[in-house]
C-alpha cells in the first residue's frame, strides 16, 4: 500500500514570540518540521502534503521534496487537511496527519502505528499517550466497552474529562474517503470557533464505522512545541537519543550532559568526545579521535587519529595524525593534511598545509598553499590583502620560515629556502635561499647618557 502523509504545519507559533515560522525554528541542528517528515519517510511515507499558512513563503523555501498546500485562514486543524483535500481526490486507502511541530516523534513508533491500524482494519486509528501533565492536550474519551468514543479538546473539556491522562497525539490514519467524507459535516460551534479534526471521529463512529486507538507508553515522542522552554526540552531529548546511539556504536562520551551532537553528526568508533564540546550539522570524525574540551566543529572532516582541543572550525577538513590546538580557529576552505601540528592562538583561513607542516604558536595564516614540512616561526602572518583584492602565498616544501615575519602576497617561497627572524617578504624566493628583509640593526653608544643631558 502506497502511504501518503499530511503535516499540519500552518500554525503562527504566537507563543514562540518570533518572526521565524514555529515549525523551522531548529532542534537537533535541523528545523522541526524536517524531523516529522523524516520519521514519515521512515516509517514507509512515499508522499508528504505539507499544509502551511503562516509564513508559508519562508517554509517553502526552506523545506524541499514535499508538496505544500495552503491554508490562507486559520481555521483549525480540520479546516487545515480540507486545503490538502485536491491533492489527494484521487488517492484510495490510508492517508496518516501529523503534526509539524512534533519532532520527537520517531520512525519506529509510526511503523508501529500504521501497522496497527492496517491491522484492526480500522476506519479510523488515533494515536495516544498517557501523559503526566495532560494541560493543553485533548483527552480521550472511551466507552464502556473501552473503545473511543470522542476525542475532546482541553478547552471544551468537562471536570470530569479533565482528570482524564490519555491524550489525543494529534496524529492519525484514516481511510481517504471516509475522512474527506466526514471532514464536510464538522462545524466550528466550540470555545474555539474553529473546525476540528477529532470532531471527525465522532462522525465516523456515529456512521457505526470502526475507530481504533494506538496507546504509546513513549510519550515524550508525541510532545508538542508551542514555547521556548517546550524547543529546549526537546533539544534536550533528541541530544540524548543522539549521544546514545553513538555510545552504542563505539564512542566514548565522556559528560553526555554537556556534550552537543546534531542530527547527522558522524563519528568513528573508539573516539572520545570531551565536555562542552559542540558538532553541528555536516561534521564526520574519524576513528581514535580526541575532539575536546570546548571545541566547536561546523561542517568539518576530521580523519583518523586527530587530537583537538578549543578548537572553532567550520567549513573546513583535517586529515590524519594531526594535532590541534588549544585555541585554534579553522575558517572555510583550510584543508590541513596528515601529520600537521598546530599550536596555540593560530588561525587558518582558506588554505591548504601540507603535510608533516608545523604552526607552533601565534600565527595567521590565509589564502596560502603550503608545501610538506615547513616549519612557520612563532608571530608569522601572511598579508593577503592589500584593500582591494586578495591574493595567495606559495609556499613549497622544506621551508623555515622565522618568527614574527611578514608574508605579503601575491608571493612565493620555493623549496627548501630560509626567511631570517622579523622579515617583511614581498618578493619571491628561489629554492634553497635565505631571505633577510629587515634593516640592519644600528647601535648608538651612549645613546641612554646623552638622552638624560
Amino acid at each position: 500500500m502506497k502511504l501518503t502523509t499530511i503535516i499540519l504545519a500552518a500554525g503562527k507559533g504566537t507563543r514562540m514570540k518570533s518572526n521565524l515560522p514555529k515549525v523551522l525554528h531548529k532542534v537537533c541542528g535541523r528545523p522541526m518540521l524536517e524531523h516529522v517528515i523524516d520519521a514519515a519517510r521512515n516509517a514507509g511515507s512515499e508522499r508528504e502534503i505539507v499544509v502551511i499558512g503562516s509564513g508559508a513563503d519562508e517554509v517553502e523555501k526552506s523545506i524541499t521534496d514535499v508538496e505544500f498546500a495552503l491554508q490562507a485562514e486559520q481555521l483549525g486543524t480540520g479546516h487545515a487537511v480540507k486545503m490538502a483535500k485536491d491533492k489527494i481526490n484521487d488517492m484510495e486507502g490510508t492517508v496518516m496527519i501529523l503534526c509539524g511541530d512534533t519532532p520527537l516523534v520517531s520512525a519506529d513508533l509510526l511503523e508501529k502505528f500504521i501497522e496497527n491500524h492496517e491491522q484492526t482494519k480500522a476506519t479510523a486509528t488515533v494515536l495516544t499517550a498517557m501523559m503526566p501533565d495532560a494541560t493543553g492536550y485533548g483527552r480521550i474519551v472511551r466507552n464502556q466497552s473501552g473503545s473511543v468514543d470522542k476525542i475532546v479538546e482541553h478547552k471544551d473539556a468537562t471536570e470530569e474529562e479533565l482528570q482524564i491522562h490519555e491524550v489525543n497525539s494529534g496524529m492519525y490514519c484514516f481511510d481517504v474517503k471516509a475522512l474527506f467524507d466526514a471532514l464536510e459535516k464538522v462545524t466550528n460551534d466550540n470555545a474555539q470557533g474553529e473546525y476540528y479534526l477529532t470532531d471527525v471521529l465522532g462522525i465516523i463512529r456515529e456512521q457505526g464505522l470502526l475507530i481504533n486507538a494506538f496507546v504509546t507508553n513513549a510519550f515524550t515522542q508525541i510532545l508538542g512545541i508551542n514555547s521556548r522552554y517546550q524547543l529546549a526540552t526537546a533539544e534536550r531529548i533528541l541530544r540524548q537519543r543522539k549521544n546514545i546511539e553513538l555510545m552504542d556504536s563505539g564512542v566514548t562520551i565522556l559528560d553526555p550532559d554537556s556534550t552537543f551532537i546534531d542530527y547527522d553528526v558522524e563519528i568513528g568508533r573508539d573516539s572520545t568526545i570531551l565536555p562542552f564540546t559542540y558538532l553541528e550539522t555536516g561534521t564526520k570524525i574519524g576513528e581514535n579521535c580526541s575532539i575536546g574540551p570546548n571545541c566547536r566543529l561546523q561542517n568539518t572532516k576530521i580523519g583518523n587519529n586527530v587530537t583537538m582541543q578549543f578548537v572553532y572550525s567550520h567549513d573546513a577538513e583535517v586529515d590524519d595524525d594531526v594535532v590541534i590546538g588549544p585555541y585554534v580557529h579553522l575558517r572555510p576552505g583550510t584543508k590541513i593534511n596528515k601529520k600537521v601540528k598546530i599550536g596555540n592562538f593560530v588561525e587558518v583561513k582558506n588554505s591548504n598545509i601540507g603535510e608533516g607542516s608545523k604552526l607552533p604558536h601565534l600565527q595567521y595564516i590565509g589564502d596560502t598553499d603550503m608545501g610538506t614540512n615547513v616549519n612557520v616561526g612563532c608571530g608569522t602572518v601572511t598579508c593577503n590583502y592589500d584593500g582591494k583584492k586578495k591574493y595567495r602565498t606559495t609556499i613549497g616544501d622544506n621551508v623555515f620560515v622565522g618568527c614574527n615575519t611578514n608574508l605579503v602576497a601575491p608571493v612565493t617561497v620555493n623549496n627548501g629556502a630560509y626567511i631570517a627572524a622579523g622579515s617583511t617578504i614581498n618578493q619571491d624566493i628561489p629554492e634553497n635561499n635565505l631571505a633577510i628583509a629587515r634593516s640592519r640593526q644600528v647601535n648608538k653608544p651612549a645613546w641612554k647618557d646623552r638622552r638624560q643631558q
